[in-house]
């Protein structure tokens, strides 16, 4: 048996699998993901039109894949606690709000660095 820690290839490649997997199933299993990730694939090539920079690239392009990395940890949430039972228990209803209450944080992080880049370039000398 090899030492946890040393350089395993195959143990990488495993969670390379185990990821996309993970990935797999969100956009399969959660409507959210598939609008959010649709929204990426406009959004994206916008960021690197109107960008000027890293640091441009970084903000809009970075908050959007912060949203889709919520949306998956929320819908994990949203399976184990459906995996749980079907029947209403006030710590699951607290669980399923505090993970979409992360989700609306985020959005509202991508919304405000796109303004800031948005704006930046509309109004150069600030309002």
């Amino acid at each position: 048996m090899k030492s946890s820690g040393t350089f395993n290839l195959q143990r990488v490649f495993k969670a390379g699998t185990y990821s996309l997997q993970g990935i797999k199933a969100c956009f399969q299993h959660e409507a959210a993901f598939r609008q959010e990730t649709l929204l990426c694939v406009i959004l994206i090539p916008l960021a690197l039109y109107i960008g000027k920079g890293p640091m441009d690239y970084l903000l809009t392009i970075g908050s959007l894949l912060f949203v889709l990395l919520i949306e998956i940890l929320n819908s994990a949430i949203e399976a184990v606690v459906d995996r749980i039972g079907d029947e209403v228990h006030e710590l699951s209803g607290r669980a399923k709000d505090m993970g979409s209450a992360a989700v609306t944080i985020a959005i509202i992080l991508a919304a405000l660095c796109w303004w800031e880049v948005i704006s930046a370039h509309l109004f150069p000398g600030g309002f």
